[in-house]
C-alpha cells in the first residue's frame, strides 16, 4: 500500500509541477491524447492519483513523457534513482582496465565454467572477510 501511496503522491506532484490540476479527468483526457492502445477510464486515473493502482510501465513511460520526468524517478522516486547512481559510480570509478580484462574474459566462458569461477570468487571473499 505504501508503494501506491507514494506512486500518487509523486504523480499529482509532477501534474502540479507541469502546470495541470490533479484530477481524474485531467489526467485520464491527457494520458488519452498520448497514449495509442485501448483509452484507460477516468476510474483508472482516479485509482493511479489515489493510492489505489500503479499503471504498467508502458503507460508509465507515457505519463512520464507527458510530465516531463524520468519514467523511473514518477515510478520509484528519486532516491532510487540516486541509489542506481551511486552503485554505478562505484563500478566507473573503481574497476580499472585489468578488472574490466577479466570481466570481458569471464563473460566469454561457458555458462558452467562461470559458474564455477563465480563459486571461487565467492569462496574466497568469504574467507577473506571472515578473518
Amino acid at each position: 500500500m505504501k508503494e501506491k501511496m507514494e506512486f500518487s503522491i509523486r504523480l499529482r506532484q509532477a501534474m502540479a509541477d507541469a502546470g495541470y490540476a490533479a484530477s481524474p479527468s485531467v489526467l485520464e483526457h491527457e494520458f488519452n491524447l498520448r497514449w495509442y492502445g485501448r483509452s484507460v477510464s477516468t476510474q483508472a486515473a482516479w485509482s493511479w492519483l489515489n493510492s489505489k493502482a500503479i499503471p504498467t510501465q508502458d503507460k508509465i513511460q507515457v505519463l512520464a513523457e507527458w510530465l516531463k520526468i524520468e519514467p523511473e524517478v514518477l515510478r520509484f522516486g528519486e532516491a532510487v534513482r540516486q541509489s542506481v547512481k551511486t552503485h554505478h559510480q562505484r563500478w566507473e570509478e573503481g574497476v580499472g582496465y585489468l578488472e574490466r580484462e577479466t570481466f570481458d574474459a569471464f563473460l566469454q566462458l561457458p555458462a558452467p565454467q562461470r559458474k564455477l569461477i563465480r563459486e571461487v570468487i565467492l569462496t574466497f571473499a568469504k574467507a577473506h572477510n571472515s578473518v
